[in-house]
């Protein structure tokens, strides 16, 4: 939604004023530092009202996010949609509105709001994802609110970043590429390659790891609103997020279609792998399973993991079996903090989720991103336990005392795991034998 609202802006410059209204879902986005956080993390610029208790959602008669309330010069409610929308008849709208009413300037506008102090002074802004690449003795960061990637050696020595740092969709080498908003990170089944979704983009890019030059590889830069799959450049995508390799083909998350795309490099060709569309957690046969903002991606086993935030859940996508079924997680609105297994385990909008090894086979890990904490799931017995995390905030130190703010990426590397923590600005290390968390600085390297 957000970037159609700015294209308004820029179509209808001081005479259309949007104001966002917060109607929390989840217990955390109540909390209006959260919300401070997530304004300055997506860049929103237009003033945002906190509805914590939901009564302007009440008073307007909404029900479903996202919703736009049209309302005219004099204060009268004229329409109402809801859901994503098609930017021109929005457009057409607006300018019939103010014809009509012969308005040649709105009144002022609210003040912009609060951009919240970081909690540590660093060199990244809102990272949303962290990548090992072991082979190279590196680690690779997608830093959303540059708008960058940014290449660190597994010491915090700073060795590259690729992207100028302003939004925008261009291919190119690292000083002159452009994203917007990068999420989800994975190497190329070779390891040469590193595929990014640019999800503010709406695309997918390939960056060379020898020359860290960016190609696009799918998408066009604008929303996809049509289900018609065409070639890989011409398709326009929605909110593209996690990304895994499974039997060749690169699987999308594709938050905002709440399905899983997979792109076959050697046809390039686009399909739909998982997922009717419609946002729900009902499993069974991969064409008619439902996702809800399907976000992390990670394969292990032959076997794809989805992170729902949305459902709060954690979903196994068998390929082979032609089936989707829930590990954890019940339902849209059912979510809180709670360890256990199967059925008895609540999250809260889990957002990240990688892969690693244990004793009995595979081990999942989950950033539980709206209760700040990092969960392990036995993806056979469906039992999770909380790993580190406490409280909102920030701390280092034993992993149960330490403190997170809505980490967001995860990445497994030997015997600890890479944390992207989103509103700290920080890339977290937890140790898994000595369950220690310890802050990883990024510094020059030495000449």
């Amino acid at each position: 939604m957000l970037p159609q609202l700015r294209r308004i802006h820029e179509h209808l410059p001081g005479v259309v004023q949007i104001i966002g209204v917060h109607s929390a879902k989840f217990a955390a986005e109540r909390d209006p530092d959260n919300l401070r956080a997530a304004v300055a993390r997506l860049g929103v610029d237009h003033p945002v009202v906190a509805d914590p208790e939901m009564r302007v959602w009440s008073q307007f008669a909404i029900r479903a996010w996202p919703t736009v309330v049209f309302v005219d010069p004099t204060g009268r409610v004229i329409g109402q949609h809801a859901g994503e929308f098609d930017l021109e008849p929005v457009l057409n709208l607006l300018a019939e509105i103010l014809t009509a009413h012969g308005l040649a300037s709105p009144p002022p506008l609210p003040p912009a709001p609060e951009t919240p102090v970081p909690a540590m002074e660093t060199t990244l802004r809102f990272p949303t994802n962290v990548l090992a690449d072991p082979a190279r003795h590196q680690i690779i960061i997608a830093d959303g609110g540059h708008h960058q990637l940014v290449v660190a050696g597994l010491d915090g020595s700073l060795r590259a970043r690729v992207g100028d740092g302003v939004s925008g969709l261009r291919d190119g080498d690292a000083a002159t590429a452009r994203f917007a908003t990068p999420q989800g990170l994975v190497l190329g089944p070779d390891g040469d390659a590193l595929f990014v979704s640019d999800t503010g983009n709406h695309s997918v890019r390939r960056v060379d790891l020898a020359t860290l030059a960016v190609t696009t590889i799918a998408g066009t830069g604008r929303l996809g609103t049509s289900r018609t799959i065409g070639p890989p450049r011409q398709t326009s995508l929605r909110s593209p997020w996690g990304l895994a390799w499974a039997d060749g083909e690169l699987w999308i998350a594709m938050a905002g279609s709440h399905q899983l795309w997979a792109w076959d490099p050697g046809r390039d060709a686009l399909r739909v792998a998982a997922g009717s569309g419609a946002e729900a957690i009902q499993g069974g046969p991969l064409a008619t399973a439902t996702f809800a903002q399907s976000s992390g991606l990670a394969s292990a086993n032959r076997i794809i993991y989805s992170a729902d935030p949305e459902s709060s859940s954690v979903r196994a996508v068998d390929r082979q079996a032609d089936r989707v079924r829930r590990l954890v997680g019940r339902g849209l609105f059912e979510f809180g903090d709670r360890d256990g297994r199967g059925d008895t385990v609540l999250l809260q909008h889990d957002e990240g989720i990688a892969a690693g090894r244990s004793e009995s086979g595979a081990m999942l890990y989950v950033a539980d991103t709206y209760n700040d904490k990092i969960k392990q799931l036995d993806p056979e017995t469906r039992e999770t336990v909380t790993l580190a995390g406490s409280t909102s905030g920030y701390r280092d130190g034993r992993a149960l005392d330490a403190q997170f703010w809505e980490p967001m990426g995860l990445a497994a590397l030997d015997d600890a795991l890479l944390i992207a923590d989103t509103n700290n600005h920080a890339i977290r290390q937890l140790s898994l034998t000595d369950n220690d968390v310890t802050t990883l600085i990024l510094k020059r390297a030495p000449n």
